[in-house]
């Protein structure tokens, strides 16, 4: 009997998305712990311009993981339509052919983001006292970018089957070693950025070698035959088919970002490390949404393989009403501890004050944030994933366009960072509705 592994296709709709967007939300939660540690540690323990460098890299380093978080998506959509239908065999030979694919695409994504990371530094004006830094912090980061895939590919998997449970252990296990192995490096050996970066690779690369061993012995789904590892060109190029327009909106959001990141690092080493840390402190905000998203993604995807549509929507409609509430707590927060909140990551006054301002800009949209990962998560459950691109579309419309506009408006000034941000999320979140009640995705 496979360990955790959970039907959705029967029961309480919002039962089964909050029980298994709960143990997503506490492994999101430990992950940006981590964050806020390496943050905190880098910015603490080495000095502000450190934590500028990382915050220089980091919509680069989105970019390149989001090619292969795609393609896990993809993955495990695919699984959780064979899941739900009960087709076991064609689970299995999905399971083994988009491990072929998460590989493949995870080594070339390595090696090009290695040779492409001072280049793409320089295009986007990183600050001359950071680029070193920075571009050392990118090349280690991305040469693992294949432990990230496959950490991604194995999760998303044991997802599919209704098992958020394993994925959030072997989690708890990276982001703890993490934080020993950045402690180690960073204030035994004093490698500095360098540090920091090694050890986030490391912690991945060991997480996923033990989830995948894990899964083999524990899970009866991953218990193959030779003919499971047969190459199936058919499941090969599904694989690539569903995950790569995914892959592809996750690579638009994080152009989007690169873009945003130019504009940021033009107004200077103050303003970038506030957005670095404005940028952590909402990675956090987003963990509940996010593990909604990844929820109702894989109850969608289920119920989609059993033909159950009418599951799927009343399932989507309470997870509006959960947005809601999630939202308007956050807004409360970051109203009246955002100047606490920043800082934790650094000592700079000047910074700490634009961080809060733009906290209270952005904690105004968070509804509108929850919006666009729901439905998001939907969507790709049901396997709309043409949709995809037009969603990544938006932002890019949104990050690029509205910045264009807000910085040569005088009276914005560095304010044209948060803005375009908040405005962006309103733009995708309607794009992303109005897909929705168009019932494209509806079931035949």
């Amino acid at each position: 009997m496979a360990t955790y592994v959970k039907n959705m296709t029967t029961g309480s709709e919002i039962r089964h998305i909050a029980y298994f967007a709960l143990p997503l939300f506490v492994g999101n939660l430990f992950q940006q712990v981590y964050n806020f540690t390496n943050s905190i540690i880098v910015g603490k323990f080495i000095d502000k311009d450190a934590l500028a460098a990382v915050g220089a890299t980091s919509s680069i380093t989105f970019l390149f993981y989001s090619l292969c978080l795609g393609l896990a998506t993809g993955a495990g959509i695919i699984a959780s339509h064979h899941f739900g239908a009960g087709r076991i065999e064609e689970l299995k030979k999905s399971i083994i052919n988009s491990a072929y694919v998460t590989i493949l695409f995870g080594i070339i994504i390595s090696i090009i983001s290695i040779l492409v990371a001072r280049d793409v530094l320089q295009l986007l004006n990183t600050p001359d006292a950071i680029i070193e830094d920075s571009t050392k912090y990118m090349r280690i980061s991305c040469a693992g970018t294949v432990a990230v895939a496959a950490y991604n590919w194995i999760a998303s998997e044991l997802r599919a089957l209704g098992d958020s449970r394993t994925p959030l252990i072997f989690l708890i296990f990276s982001c703890i070693l993490n934080v020993i192995l950045d402690l180690f490096f960073i204030l035994v050996l004093h490698m500095g950025i360098c540090g920091a970066a090694l050890s986030t690779v490391l912690s991945q690369g060991v997480s996923a070698g033990i989830s995948i061993l894990y899964a083999l012995k524990n899970n009866s789904y991953f218990r193959f035959t030779k003919e499971h590892f047969l190459f199936d060109r058919t499941m090969f190029i599904q694989s690539i088919k569903i995950g790569m327009p995914i892959a592809a909106q996750s690579a638009m959001i994080a152009v989007s970002m690169v873009a945003l990141q130019r504009v940021v690092n033009g107004f200077g080493e103050n303003v970038v490390a506030a957005y670095t840390a404005t940028m952590r402190i909402e990675q956090l905000v987003q963990q509940p949404f996010q593990s909604l998203n990844s929820a109702i993604s894989n109850f969608a995807g289920q119920n989609a393989g059993a033909r159950k549509e009418d599951r799927i929507i009343r399932g989507y409609h309470k997870c509006v009403l959960l947005v809601a509430g999630i939202a308007f707590f956050m807004f409360a927060i970051f109203m009246i501890f955002g100047h606490n909140i920043v800082g934790l990551f650094v000592n700079d006054a000047e910074v700490i004050r634009i961080g809060t301002n733009a906290l209270r800009v952005s904690c105004c949209f968070y509804i509108f944030l929850g919006l666009i990962h729901i439905t998001r998560g939907l969507l790709n459950g049901v396997g709309d994933t043409n949709y995809a691109m037009i969603n990544g579309l938006a932002e890019v419309i949104g990050r690029v366009g509205f910045s264009s506009i807000l910085i040569h408006i005088p009276i914005v000034g560095i304010w044209a960072v948060w803005g375009t941000t908040a405005l962006t999320w309103m733009l995708t979140a309607f794009a992303s509705i109005i897909r929705y009640r168009k019932r494209k995705w509806k079931l035949v």
